[in-house]
Parts: C-alpha cells; sequence; structure tokens
C-alpha cells in the first residue's frame, strides 16, 4: 500500500518536470548491485513499473559487479513480493555490469558504496554519474540492506528501502 503511495504521488510530481535533456532519447539508468538477483532487480522492476504508469522517458536496466553465473535467477523472496505488485520477474537474469553499459548509461546507480566504489575502481570515467541510491535520491549515505539469504523480513525492509528513494531517482534524473 505504501509503495502505491509512494509510486502515485511520483507520477504527479514527474509530470510537473520540463522533459528537454535528453529529448532525442530516453535517460538511461543502471541499477547495480552486487549479483543482480535481488536489489537490483527490485530497484529495475520497480523502477518499470513506475516508468510505465508515468510514461516517462526513461530506460532502465538492472547489472551486477560480481554476478554469480550459476545463480542467475530473482531471489525467491524478491520475486515474491514484487509479485505482489503485479509484477512478474520470473524471468530476469542476472547480468554483469559491462564497459558497454557503463559508456551508455546516463546514470549509473548502486545499492551501497561499496557498489559504487568497485564500479569507478574498473571504470574512472564513470564517476561523476555513479551514485549509490540513497545518495543521488537524498543525498545522504545510506546502504540497502542485503537479504540474500535473510528472512522475508529482511527483503521487506530492502523494498521498503528502494521504494522510498526510486520516485526521486526517476524525477532527478529527468531534470539532469
Amino acid at each position: 500500500m505504501r509503495f502505491v503511495l509512494i509510486a502515485s504521488l511520483a507520477i504527479i510530481l514527474m509530470t510537473l518536470i520540463p522533459f528537454d535533456a535528453h529529448a532525442d532519447r530516453p535517460t538511461q539508468i543502471a541499477f547495480v548491485d552486487t549479483g543482480n538477483t535481488g536489489r537490483s532487480v527490485t530497484a529495475t522492476a520497480l523502477a518499470e513499473a513506475l516508468i510505465r504508469r508515468g510514461n516517462l522517458p526513461i530506460a532502465v536496466i538492472g547489472r551486477a559487479v560480481d554476478m554469480n553465473p550459476f545463480f542467475v535467477a530473482p531471489e525467491a523472496n524478491a520475486a515474491a513480493l514484487l509479485l505482489k505488485q503485479g509484477i512478474d520477474v520470473s524471468g530476469y537474469r542476472a547480468e554483469q555490469l559491462t564497459v558497454n553499459d557503463v559508456r551508455h548509461a546516463d546514470l549509473i546507480i548502486t545499492m551501497t558504496a561499496k557498489h559504487r566504489d568497485a564500479i569507478i575502481a574498473l571504470y574512472p570515467e564513470a564517476q561523476a554519474k555513479t551514485h549509490t541510491i540513497a545518495e543521488y535520491a537524498t543525498g545522504q549515505t545510506d546502504d540497502v540492506v542485503d537479504a540474500y539469504g535473510k528472512p522475508m523480513a529482511v527483503y521487506e525492509q530492502v523494498f521498503a528501502q528502494i521504494s522510498a528513494y526510486l520516485p526521486a531517482v526517476l524525477q532527478k534524473s529527468l531534470r539532469e
């Protein structure tokens, strides 16, 4: 219910933003976490839902900084929470962040400072466009909790954190 309220407010706010930063193409955002099976899947799926609802000129992808090629399906608890919102990620498969992703992304949003720092170490040219989700949304340092292998309550915390940050991330990305 809280997500629906946040999403509705975000759509209203975003319709007030004049769009001209990337008039020729959508703003391109990469959401990145460790394995691209939990937090970045959640951020990507929720962002896609907000983008569709608001008809926003934004394209998103989810990527990993350290993808395990033996574990590419979304984490079951993350998928279950998204399904409760009517979002089916059962066909989603993890992908490793590549130089091509970095080159094309207008914005790289990570779930933790460690993810951000790893990307900048690998791709120094991405420093100006790489931020944690909390930094970009609020200016505060606050990592999104890693729920991997933990109970559903921790996944619910992750879901709430990402849901709270996403409207500001999308809104701000349209202005830059």
